[in-house]
């Protein structure tokens, strides 16, 4: 019934994973069983027959999700089961479609669509590093036209050493951890993040992923002959005038090549004075012919050519700069009076208003993921409205792009974030972009980075960020690096590599190509420039502000954890919360404890000094130890005729004796203390055997100067 073709792949470290097709989903065009271990996910293509007429693009839609049943779990919603992808399924589905995308043949637009699906996880094995490998090792068990195979590994650096897919217990000690892919002979995207990592350290991570993509892209080549897919569908999905695109290039491609050698710093000048040059050709034909669509497209590439051209030739870019010339940038800090923290980033014409605000562990983000299921005290939310570059846009929720850029921020300021016994505040950055032309990600990166730093957060070192781009020409081997791309050089080049970092290293990076791969020798050149262009940037921020404020905006609220013995936690509640309920009545701070790694952790949140200092000082009585020699203010609980108890902690009481109450000789304790009476005394001795407290009031009082003695009373006694 199933005519089922297999193919293993031998990994370095010992493991296999097993590409197997022609038992599931036979219907779909192409799918693939991916299996490493007890993981399990199928990979599916279709494409449709034939494209939709005047679309000149590749309409490839990618969806990875995971089952929670994949992990013996139940979906955590109302309705119990899996809903819309989540961030995380939709990062991966990036990673996917980022890889596949500049594959596939420039002139096929049929619309094709891949899924994949994880439906058995393994607690020690990333997904995310398998999904385009089983997605590509489908397209080539297909008749999609496809100029692959692609693949897909994680490369982690852990104690020195570079490891590819480690397990996922490992990854937490990684200095460096990437997701890269590629083809044979090169590197088409690179995602990941680092602890401030050097440049070489990057290019060797990658050579090191390259070694393993070239053995599971040989893999995929024999996979598709034993499944007799070499031949693939026959398409024409793109109708030309050789002699329409020759008469437009010799009429307008000099006019367009002078608009590029203007330099204007506006798009919205250079973009008027390219549609005029359009209007005025069309206007220019006759009536029955102008409504050819080909004249966009061709003018489309005349564009294209004249401003790479002109890059590889005048060494000039569309806004005037030089190749490594980074756009004016300003800053502000403290933009917004009524944020925790805020700043105002603008770097050309893009222009990120970031904000930071501190929570609560109550304000916590929920996490709850197959593979996955907790809380995250740190996240970072973008926004690109359609007002930001001047379009008319409606309002349909966070899109993909917005969730992938978002997340290269947030993992670009979390490596320098403070360690969480160091940051009781939940944190949560907002980036606005405001304008936007080109870098926004980078853009948001140093915008929330400032808000940090102005709303006093103590992170490790500031970060900054930068886009680079990539011209080249085949033909003649040139090729140059951009710093600080522009958006129509995003539009018109062929790599988009967003680098962010400290002073000392790289934090994280995130690569598209638009073509075949890169070349080491481009990857080593495009790192070391956007080296000095981070720097630039980094220089320009620390000018404004070098360092975190060191104390909070006066209406942050303030955020303090104490970490008690377990032993204590119940005190701390009392019965049925009592203790701590009254504590939140009386102070009005808010007051949550949780128990981990044995220990108990009080957190104490409030809006002000006073209503923090008041919670704090009830947790302190009622967790502290005593301590001899520690000063504590302390109740009369009853006289005696030998001194006074007193509770100096909640439920603690010593003995101050008649002696150690003041310097002077006491008769009796008549009309010397009373009930209720309060007073500071020292803790001067805890009896070994018995464990009493004994207690002193007069070694805190200035000790009254000795009496000299009469001169006869001397003179007797010698």
């Amino acid at each position: 019934m199933f005519n089922i073709v297999q193919q293993t792949i031998q990994m370095p470290d010992g493991s296999t994973i097993t590409l197997e097709t022609g038992k599931l989903a036979r219907q779909a065009d192409g799918a693939v069983v991916l299996r490493s271990g007890k993981l399990m996910m199928l990979a599916t293509v279709c494409a449709a027959k034939t494209h939709k007429e005047g679309t000149d693009f590749l309409p490839l839609s990618v969806d990875y999700q995971e089952k929670f049943a994949s992990n013996g779990k139940i979906p955590g919603s109302f309705q119990r089961r899996e809903g819309k992808l989540s961030d995380n399924e939709i990062l991966i589905s990036r990673l996917i479609d980022r890889a596949l995308r500049p594959i596939f043949p420039e002139d096929f637009h049929a619309e094709v669509q891949v899924m994949v699906t994880l439906h058995s996880a393994d607690e020690n094995i990333q997904p995310d590093a398998l999904a385009a490998l089983a997605a590509s090792a489908a397209i080539m068990a297909s008749d999609i036209p496809f100029n692959g195979p692609i693949s897909e590994v994680r490369v982690a650096k852990i104690n020195g050493e570079y490891v590819i897919n480690p397990p996922v217990q490992a990854i937490g000690n990684a200095d460096l951890d990437l997701i890269v892919a590629g083809t044979s002979d090169s590197i088409i995207m690179v995602e990941g993040e680092s602890n401030e990592v050097s440049e070489i350290e990057m290019v060797e991570a990658l050579r090191a992923a390259h070694e393993v993509i070239k053995l599971q892209v040989a893999a995929q080549k024999e996979f598709e002959a034993k499944v007799g897919s070499t031949t693939k569908r026959e398409y024409n999905h793109e109708v030309h005038d050789a002699e329409i695109k020759e008469k437009m290039y010799s009429e307008l491609f000099d006019k367009v090549y002078a608009v590029c050698l203007e330099g204007n710093p506006n798009k919205h000048y250079r973009s008027e004075a390219f549609a005029k040059i359009l209007e005025d050709f069309i206007a220019a034909q006759p009536e029955e012919l102008q409504d050819n669509p080909l004249y966009k497209v061709y003018f489309g590439d005349i564009t294209y050519d004249a401003s790479r051209k002109m890059v590889l030739e005048e060494g000039k870019r569309l806004d005037g700069r030089k190749l490594t010339e980074i756009r004016p940038i300003t800053v502000e800090v403290d933009y917004l009076p009524s944020a925790h923290g805020s700043a105002l980033f603008t770097r050309g014409e893009t222009q990120s208003l970031s904000t930071t605000t501190l929570g609560t562990k109550l304000d916590e983000q929920i996490v709850d993921l197959p593979m996955v299921k907790g809380y995250s005290k740190f996240y970072l939310h973008y926004n690109f409205p359609g007002f930001s570059t001047g379009e008319v846009r409606p309002n349909r929720g966070v899109g993909r792009r917005e969730i992938g850029h978002g997340n290269l921020a947030q993992r670009s300021l979390e490596r320098v974030m403070p360690p969480e016994e160091e940051n009781p505040y939940t944190i949560r950055v907002v980036s606005d972009i405001l304008e936007s032309n080109g870098s926004s990600s980078m853009a948001t990166v140093c915008a929330g980075c400032l808000s940090l730093m102005d709303a006093g957060v103590p992170i490790k070192a500031p970060v900054s960020g930068i886009a680079m781009g990539l011209i080249t020409d085949p033909s003649t081997g040139k090729w140059a690096v951009l710093s600080d791309i522009l958006g129509d050089e995003d539009h018109l080049g062929d790599m988009d590599f967003k680098v962010t970092g400290t002073a000392q290293g790289i934090v994280a990076c995130q690569m598209d190509i638009k073509i075949g791969g890169l070349s080491f020798d481009i990857i080593e050149k495009a790192l070391n420039q956007a080296r000095e262009g981070r720097l630039h940037i980094l220089g320009k921020m620390t000018e404004v502000l070098e360092k975190p404020k060191p104390d909070l905006k006066p209406h942050a609220p303030r955020a303090v954890t104490i970490v008690i013995d377990r032993e204590l936690i119940g005190a701390v509640i009392g019965p049925g919360g009592k203790v701590v309920q009254e504590i939140q009545r009386e102070s009005g701070a808010t007051v949550n404890i949780e128990e981990k790694d044995n220990k108990g952790y009080v957190s104490i949140f409030a809006t002000n000094g006073e209503s923090m200092d008041l919670a704090r000082k009830r947790i302190d009585a009622i967790v502290k130890q005593p301590e001899v020699g520690e000063i504590y203010d302390a109740t009369v609980k009853s006289i005696q005729p030998f001194g006074a108890f007193m509770e100096f902690l909640p439920g603690k009481e010593g003995l101050l004796h008649i002696s150690e109450i003041s310097w002077e000789r006491l008769p009796s304790m008549d009309g010397v203390l009373k009930e209720g009476d309060q007073l500071q005394i020292k803790l001067t001795e805890v009896d070994k055997k018995t464990g009493k407290f004994r207690l002193s009031r007069k070694v805190l009082l200035p000790r009254p100067p000795k009496e000299e003695k009469p001169a006869e009373e001397k003179n007797n006694n010698a």
